[in-house]
């Protein structure tokens, strides 16, 4: 009896597996919560030019250091600015250097340990420089670079994004050292595939899920740094709000409008309360692992 041939996949079929994939990442609760929040926040800080009320610079002596009110929903500051359009415009900035941070460190990250990890004789120099650089702690050589570079965005992302990229060279490093020596990688070595085309064909697909794990923890301390370095006033310009800053700002007026420490640092935490626990659900979907120890 002749079995039927295999019928060829259809173009809808891979469509249908991400289909179902995303259900069943939407079931986990945590995972729901996390993503709906996050882009709750994500939203109402991208629509901050349409969501603000007011000028988040504009100086108002007269309202200044007001409780909430139908004119200012938050209140004011000091300096009678409105503390909703701060806040918003803040979240705004924080989210926009988080995803540059990210998508730098990764970038560079995932190059550096490529490299590493398949070169052998790249492998001790570039993993003994990125030693070095763990060995700084994060803080002080962001604090550090952002004295000597001035508080702008190029030199405010370089100083967040630069001690992150060891933290993901390694992963990557580990990856690619795990990968290389199976067998159909040996294979396509051994047939004289060109060391880029193994890297791209063979390699990075099984780094695609610990990556995108791991920038979302990058984000989360991107957006608590970018804050620390914003409230010990080497962060951007008074002008600009960010999180840190107006946090900052209201520290000698918390007895008598503790709102201005209050709604800033609520949003902040919630922000990288989202992000942390979409990344720790991301994980344990994405790892097959993790998930049989968390079901056992």
């Amino acid at each position: 009896m002749s079995s039927s041939p295999a019928l060829p996949l259809s173009p809808a079929a891979p469509r249908s597996r991400w289909r179902q994939a995303c259900a069943a990442m939407l079931q986990d609760p945590v995972m729901l919560g996390s993503l709906l929040l996050l882009l709750l926040l994500v939203a109402v800080s991208v629509g901050a030019p349409w969501l603000a009320q007011h000028d988040p610079a504009a100086l108002t002596p007269r309202a200044r250091l007001q409780a909430s009110s139908e004119t200012y929903w938050l209140g004011t500051d000091s300096l009678g600015r409105d503390l909703l359009s701060r806040v918003l415009y803040g979240g705004r900035l924080s989210i926009a250097l988080a995803a540059m941070v990210s998508a730098i460190a990764v970038v560079a990250g995932l190059v550096i340990g490529l490299a590493a990890g398949y070169v052998r004789r790249l492998d001790a120099p570039i993993m003994r420089l990125m030693d070095g650089i763990m060995a700084i702690p994060g803080l002080l050589l962001a604090v550090a670079m952002v004295a000597l570079g001035g508080a702008n965005i190029v030199s405010m992302v370089t100083a967040i994004a630069i001690p992150e990229i060891p933290r993901i060279a390694r992963l990557v490093r580990s990856v690619v050292l795990s990968v290389r020596e199976e067998p159909y990688v040996e294979a396509s070595v051994g047939a004289g595939t060109p060391a880029l085309k193994v890297l791209w064909r063979h390699i990075m697909p099984s780094t695609i899920n610990p990556l995108v794990v791991q920038a979302t923890f990058v984000c989360a301390a991107a957006i608590l740094t970018e804050a620390v370095l914003g409230f010990l006033g080497l962060g951007f310009p008074p002008e600009i709000p960010s999180l840190g800053s107006i946090i900052a700002e209201g520290r000698p007026f918390f007895q008598r409008a503790p709102w201005i420490v209050l709604y800033p640092g609520i949003f902040l935490a919630l922000l990288i309360l989202a992000v942390n626990m979409f990344g720790d659900a991301l994980r344990d979907r994405l790892d097959p692992r993790l998930s049989r120890k968390t079901k056992g």
